[in-house]
């Protein structure tokens, strides 16, 4: 029988500094409980296409919006020119979290009563860390993938591509093993590399550090999914990360999965299949 495929919508919504927002939906019949996927840096959220389809065909509803400047967002906010995508436009990296969290109550509004997880990515992965310290009510769960600790010191923040380089010539060698990946980033017309340091200037660069709040309000269950090869973070950010979640947030459920050889994007990675299945499998245990 052929693979089941979920049609996918797309709406939109005016975030508080009137900026449109699209974002899109993957569903079927009736969902057990929703994901709302939180992209990356230089990209957009239909790169995870084929993840909200495993999500859906596992019974979630998935929700995924493009962040400012990012996707089809971006190219609204600037009429079509890419050159311009990656500038987050008025109110700067505090405005795109709180777009981010909008987002997350338009989710409730659409699907109420169903438990609400959040899949975020790199980036993504970093305000949500961020969301998480004041609004830790936010999710039912939290999944951080391709994430760090976020420190100067254990977040990296430009030049990724430095100790893959010798490995191929798309400059995009530290997303994945799989060559591709790295062709089809370069062949994206929305999606592009960028230095956050250099795109977001100081101020917004230094709103992005921080450690994880301590005594959190609410004890959100937490899964971290990294390569043991990526170089935003690496395997002794993470295991920090997972650390101070548990000693300062006081979180009971934290859960850290490293893949050997992995790069910085697991979800597209040579091994996609078992890092997703962990992800629906742990899911499944936290969206009851």
């Amino acid at each position: 029988m052929p693979e089941f495929t979920a049609i996918r919508s797309e709406a939109s919504y005016v975030d508080a500094e009137g900026v449109t927002i699209h974002y899109f939906v993957w569903k079927s019949g009736q969902s057990k409980a929703v994901v709302q996927l939180v992209h990356g840096l230089g990209e957009h959220v239909l790169r995870y296409e084929h993840v909200a389809q495993k999500l859906v065909a596992a019974g979630y509803a998935v929700y995924g919006d493009d962040h400012r400047g990012h996707g089809r967002t971006g190219m609204e906010q600037y009429g079509g020119d890419t050159t311009r995508l990656g500038r987050l436009g008025p109110g700067g990296i505090r405005a795109t979290m709180a777009g981010v969290r909008q987002f997350t109550g338009i989710i409730r509004e659409l699907e109420p009563g169903l438990p609400i997880a959040v899949v975020a990515h790199s980036w993504g992965s970093v305000m949500v860390q961020a969301i998480v310290n004041r609004h830790p009510g936010d999710w039912d769960a939290v999944v951080l993938t391709g994430t760090a600790y976020r420190t100067l010191r254990r977040m990296k923040s430009g030049q990724y591509n430095s100790r893959h380089k010798h490995l191929g010539t798309t400059g995009n060698e530290w997303l994945s093993r799989d060559v591709a990946v790295h062709e089809a980033f370069r062949d994206d017309p929305l999606a592009f590399s960028a230095n956050p340091a250099k795109l977001f200037g100081i101020p917004d660069g230094l709103r992005q550090l921080g450690r994880p709040a301590k005594n959190l309000a609410v004890d959100v269950p937490v899964l971290i999914q990294i390569g043991s090869d990526d170089p935003l973070g690496g395997e002794k950010s993470i295991e920090l990360l997972a650390i101070a979640y548990v000693k300062r947030s006081g979180l009971t459920d934290v859960k850290a999965i490293v893949y050997p050889g992995a790069r910085h994007e697991v979800v597209n990675e040579t091994n996609q299949d078992e890092v997703i299945a962990d992800l629906i499998e742990w899911l499944d245990a936290h969206t009851k």
